[in-house]
């Protein structure tokens, strides 16, 4: 079942069902293109709710980061490992009860795949490219090259009614802050 909130001027969809958080332990993985907003977004909720927090980016190994930084896109073959980094975290913190948020595109589906695990849930940041362009121009001191965005588009595949997830809408203008209350109040949850 998916439902539709809006945090003005915030609109968020959602196909996590009712009660899921009643046996599991809150993961939040913010998801999308480079430049769409997740580490602020995160950052904001994990100092709302007081969780422990993650930066897909310190997961990458070090030839990721030099491949990136020469404006190369990674392959899947490069991102395995990192998806494992990443979901060897959530993992951890599903173990001791720990919840937690972490930033990962998670751009295909089989990348969400491996971190899907019971209480994860999927957070797309859904930006139009002109948008997410707009965001990333701005965006300072990032070893990831503003004209990779194309790449990243190319392989998106947004999260699928089948899949737990919330589709925050980034082109009605809201800022990081009404984006992470919207996010907080979708997820019935309180900061």
């Amino acid at each position: 079942m998916t439902s539709t909130t809006t945090t003005s001027p915030v609109r968020v969809t959602s196909t996590v069902p009712e009660g899921y958080f009643d046996q599991a332990v809150p993961i939040t993985v913010i998801m999308g293109v480079c430049g769409c907003g997740k580490t602020t977004v995160s950052t904001q909720i994990a100092e709302r709710l007081g969780w422990e927090s993650a930066e897909a980016d310190d997961f990458h190994p070090q030839a990721n980061i030099d491949k990136m930084s020469r404006g190369i896109p990674l392959t899947d073959e490069d991102r395995w490992g990192w998806l494992d980094q990443i979901a060897a975290w959530i993992k951890d913190h599903i173990e001791r009860g720990a919840p937690g948020t972490v930033t990962c595109s998670a751009l295909k589906r089989v990348y969400r795949d491996k971190l899907r695990m019971p209480g994860v849930v999927f957070v797309y940041m859904d930006g139009d490219y002109d948008t997410v362009q707009k965001r990333l121009s701005a965006r300072q001191g990032h070893f990831m090259k503003a004209d990779m965005l194309d790449s990243q588009f190319a392989i998106l595949e947004p999260p699928s009614e089948d899949e737990v997830h919330l589709d925050v809408d980034l082109n009605e203008g809201g800022t990081p802050e009404q984006e992470a209350d919207a996010i907080i109040a979708a997820l019935g949850l309180r900061d």
